[in-house]
């Protein structure tokens, strides 16, 4: 098993910058992946960032691509999801999961997953 506790959420004004962190403990001895989604209220979950630790490879959607960067400590289980260039239509609570492979922003297919930290953005 896996667990991943994020931490890094609040508030800030368009146009400023967050960075979210996300600690997993348990079975990391393997290459795992990290993904961070967003939900807001009667919306699914969208996926912004994911990185495999094999490879180190990232992807992110077109929403975010330029703005939001996910990063490894290194040889740590820490990853850092960094948000520039906040927008409004960024306000979500933001989920970290993990899973011993990466199935890119499908939020059905990760098993394990964080209890959520919330970014606000004010216009």
């Amino acid at each position: 098993q896996m667990h991943p506790v994020e931490s890094g959420g609040g508030s800030v004004q368009a146009g400023g910058s967050l960075r979210l962190s996300c600690e997993v403990s348990g079975y990391t001895a393997m290459s795992f992946c990290v993904a961070w989604f967003r939900q807001t209220p009667g919306r699914e979950r969208e996926g912004v960032a994911l990185i495999y630790t094999g490879s180190g490879n990232t992807d992110y959607p077109d929403s975010v691509k330029g703005r939001f960067t996910l990063s490894r400590v290194t040889d740590k289980n820490t990853f850092y999801l960094q948000m520039n260039s906040l927008k409004p239509d960024d306000s979500a609570m933001y989920y970290c999961a993990a899973d011993r492979f990466c199935y890119r922003f499908d939020a059905n297919m990760y098993n394990y997953w964080g209890q959520g930290t919330q970014v606000t953005v004010s216009s």
